[in-house]
């Protein structure tokens, strides 16, 4: 998948990355607006809007008839800013190394009512996949992987996972032209359920593993 930015989210990247590296110093000032387009490319509405982008963010301070600087070399962007603009393959990382966790906790942690709603989610991803309405599956899934993460007894990791799913929806969508892979691995997300209702922390993380390999 390409992920579609605008110039100035580019910008604004290249200049993170400089940040980050330390060719962009500490409260060393940025090169003057004319010299920015010049280095990357592009006019000055996008520069302009990259700098806003990155003083939102914390990593610049624009003085007024002063210059722009440097103001922080890890900025204090929001976490689904992060996710946004992360790689693919980072996200399904992450994302990947969440589930595994969660698996094993909500294996141990699980009530009754979690897995009523875990249920529930798995019915709704079968009905989805079955009927080919992929748009419907993709949220049924998630929603399923959501209700385990909901589970697991830890409010940071459901939280963490909720607001990766946000981008998974998108990402899938672009990912699968129908459902014929959701449909595929139905049997393994039921074997996931049922090692979860057994409190078997060991198949959960197993069938887990299958899950990931095959998405």
């Amino acid at each position: 998948m390409i992920k579609k930015t605008s110039l100035a989210e580019e910008v604004a990247e290249r200049i993170r990355a400089k940040i980050k590296s330390g060719e962009l110093a500490l409260h060393s000032q940025l090169p003057i607006e004319p010299a920015l387009m010049k280095m990357f490319g592009v006019g000055r509405s996008s520069v302009r809007e990259a700098v806003r982008i990155l003083a939102n963010q914390g990593y610049l301070n624009v003085q007024q008839g002063v210059g722009t600087f440097v103001a922080d070399c890890e900025g204090r962007e929001d976490l689904g800013e992060a996710f946004e603009r992360a790689a693919l393959t980072d996200l399904l990382e992450v994302r990947q190394l969440l589930e595994v966790r969660i698996a094993e906790k909500a294996a141990r942690q699980r009530s009754d009512d979690d897995l009523s709603k875990i249920a529930r989610a798995l019915e709704k991803r079968k009905i989805e996949a079955d009927a080919n309405a992929l748009v419907a599956c993709i949220e049924a899934d998630i929603a399923f992987h959501q209700a385990i993460a909901d589970a697991c007894g830890n409010s940071m990791l459901s939280e963490l996972y909720r607001a990766s799913s946000k981008h998974i929806v998108t990402a899938f969508k672009h990912m699968y032209l129908d459902t014929t892979v959701f449909v595929e691995t139905q049997h393994s997300h039921e074997e996931l359920f049922l090692a979860i209702e057994r409190q078997d922390v060991s198949q959960a993380c197993a069938v887990l593993h299958e899950i990931i390999e095959a998405v």
